[in-house]
């Protein structure tokens, strides 16, 4: 058997493998990312931690009214164990957005207040299109370097 033969059924078994185990076990990862929480009473208090759960203290936290969402309505700083509240303008209804940033590390909520209207966030884990999109980007990747390593060189 060719050598360049022997080379492509190997990566056709790392791909297999690969996509195996993307696929096939859901794993938790900490990268960079960041994950807030938050309960509503007359204030809306949140938590920020990193994805492995530590509190994100010190992060800067900045609040986008409805009404603007350019210009920050108020900025503020996490304390010790990354909690952050504050009171909503009432006569503002809509999506606030509550963006808090450390070193890098962040992420963006949106709370839905109204006169009688609280809405979920939408920061929960990966759509179906970005978990595609991600998969064909990796199988893509696999394909690409078999292609490489099999070409003619002239």
């Amino acid at each position: 058997m060719n050598i360049k033969w022997k080379f492509i059924k190997y990566l056709f078994v790392l791909f297999i493998l690969g996509l195996t185990v993307i696929l096939g076990s859901p794993m938790k990862t900490y990268a960079h990312g960041a994950r807030i929480t938050y309960t509503i009473d007359v204030d809306i208090n949140i938590i920020a931690t990193y994805d492995n759960g530590d509190p994100m203290a010190g992060a800067q936290v900045v609040v986008y009214a409805p009404d603007d969402p350019t210009d920050p309505w108020l900025t503020g700083v996490c304390d010790d164990e990354g909690r952050f509240s504050f009171t909503p303008d009432s006569s503002k209804s809509g999506i606030w957005d509550i963006q808090v940033r450390q070193a890098g590390h962040g992420d963006i909520v949106h709370i839905t207040v109204g006169q009688n209207a609280v809405a979920k966030a939408d920061t929960d884990g990966y759509t179906v299109f970005q978990i595609v999109l991600m998969s064909a980007c990796v199988i893509w990747g696999f394909v690409g370097t078999a292609l490489f390593f099999v070409r003619r060189k002239c």
